[in-house]
């Protein structure tokens, strides 16, 4: 530890403000300010960094799925050593410039500075690092030395199917990246809004991609375009990164009615006409009493993008009860607590109701009819087997032009999938697979949220690098990539 006082001299957490919300509102650019681009902003993540402690038990690293190095470059922040820093992340992390904008952190609340301080700012440091290391030109391609002439195909351009590709490029493997849209980068593309990752982001990491190898084919679908037997044909192995994408229904009364939809092809017509694309009949927000039903990141994501298109007021209904604003007794250090969370989107508006359960989707009457008109809720009762359930005689309604589902996803879409190829699936109808990721078809791996259901971005990648190291091993019979070491054991082929 090279500052070993560090953590005396400066005791208070410092982030960089986020951009006023009366100028981001009128914009779609990301409200954070994230590079430092001035000598106060370096000298406030250098503080920062030498907050890091070097703990003989970095319990940081456990909390990261991807097992980053966080003491290592937190140290190297400090000194400016840009370069040794970045080269010390990608060693972990294929897209820190990522993680560094839309990860929940996790690491954070592991960090053993948190046990009687706030803990190190890790999560805007690695931001600080990647986006320095950009300006500065040091995130170049990585050309394989050789090729082995093993062709793999990866389905599906998310976090997972990107670092899956750019690990098996890097192993020289011919890699294709098959995507059903129209532009590469799955969710991270039209799924996330620009306002907490800029299209650009991805953009110079797909050239560095494309400079290394690695082949892009956008506006494939596998399964109707190319079908799955064919596409097995064609490669040596093929893995499945198509994420978790079937949305968490609620089938309730009025479910039918216009003006009531999950909440997923509304953040992506948003991200369309982002990227200049015309969307005919544009589900918009403008003017409209706005109900998000869920409160997690889909939620925050529907909240920011219905305030930007001026909404008449947006309300956000969570079932459960108001989380606590500090750690509770039973979510004890080193683990990730569930607690109170502002996102930058509920610091620009809306109002947020807990304990509240959805009875059902009130329609409108004559010119009206078939429209939603307003939510009929209830406050949630908790029984003793730990049901949730509306409480008699508290049913209200409220008044909605638009209401949002973001109850999150039940796992991939695999009807094309298992008619084609006879694959396994497990009893919650996510992809079954080994511990090496392999799944009951010989030379299909899986990974990410299509074999472990919806999760975090870290655990995308870090299954994604795993998956790759397992896929070189079945190819080669061996495998020099590195594989996170909270991923699963990798099985080599005998």
């Amino acid at each position: 530890m090279a500052d070993h006082r560090g953590f005396l001299k400066n005791r208070d957490r410092e982030l960089p403000r986020n951009r006023p919300v009366p100028v981001r509102l009128t914009d779609w650019r990301e409200v954070h300010n994230h590079r430092a681009e001035n000598p106060d902003d370096i000298l406030m993540v250098k503080n920062q960094a030498g907050r890091c402690m070097d703990c003989g038990i970095p319990f940081c690293h456990q909390g990261c799925p991807l097992g980053n190095l966080i003491p290592d470059w937190n140290d190297l922040a400090r000194q400016e050593q840009w370069g040794d820093a970045i080269e010390r992340l990608h060693v972990t992390n294929n897209f820190p410039e990522f993680t560094g904008r839309i990860c929940p952190a996790p690491c954070e609340s592991a960090c053993v500075l948190g046990i009687n301080q706030p803990p190190v700012t890790i999560k805007n440091i690695e931001v600080s690092i990647i986006d320095e290391a950009f300006a500065r030109d040091l995130v170049t391609p990585q050309i394989p030395q050789r090729l082995t002439g093993f062709t793999v195909a990866v389905v599906g351009s998310g976090p997972a199917g990107l670092a899956a590709a750019q690990q098996l490029t890097r192993a020289g493997h011919t890699v294709a990246v098959y995507e059903r849209d129209d532009a590469i980068g799955g969710l991270l593309r039209y799924g996330v809004p620009d306002f907490k990752l800029e299209k650009h982001h991805i953009d110079r990491r797909l050239a560095q991609m494309e400079a290394e190898g690695t082949r892009f084919r956008p506006g494939i679908e596998i399964g109707k375009d190319i079908s799955w037997t064919d596409l097995r044909a064609r490669y040596e192995a093929v893995v499945i990164a198509t994420g978790a994408t079937v949305p968490r229904e609620l089938a309730l009364p009025g479910r039918d009615l216009e003006g009531v939809l999950v909440a997923m092809p509304y953040l992506h017509q948003a991200n369309l006409v982002g990227a200049g694309r015309e969307v005919p009949d544009q589900i918009v927000a403008t003017g409209k009493h706005v109900i998000i039903i869920g409160g997690g990141d889909t939620g925050s994501d529907c909240l920011g993008t219905a305030l930007r298109q001026k909404a008449a007021s947006v309300t956000t209904l969570a079932i459960g009860k108001h989380p606590p604003t500090d750690r509770p007794p039973n979510q004890p250090w080193p683990t990730d607590p569930t607690i109170f969370e502002v996102s930058s989107s509920h610091e620009e508006g809306g109002e947020r109701n807990y304990l509240a359960s959805t009875v059902a989707f009130v329609g409108g009457t004559g010119e009206d009819a078939g429209h939603v008109r307003a939510l009929r809720l209830a406050n949630t009762e908790y029984l003793a087997d730990g049901r949730r359930l509306p409480t008699a005689g508290t049913e209200r309604e409220i008044p909605a032009d638009l209401i949002l589902i973001a109850m999150g996803f039940t796992g991939p879409e695999t009807t094309e999938l298992v008619e084609q190829t006879g694959l396994d699936l497990t009893g919650r109808g996510w992809v079954a697979r080994g511990d090496d990721y392999a799944t009951s078809v010989p030379g299909v791996f899986v990974a990410g949220d299509a074999g472990r259901g919806q999760s975090l971005i870290v655990w995308a990648i870090a299954e994604g690098r795993a998956a790759a190291a397992s896929v070189d091993a079945y190819l080669s019979g061996h495998t020099e990539l590195p594989f996170p070491i909270n991923a699963s054991t990798l099985s080599l082929r005998p």
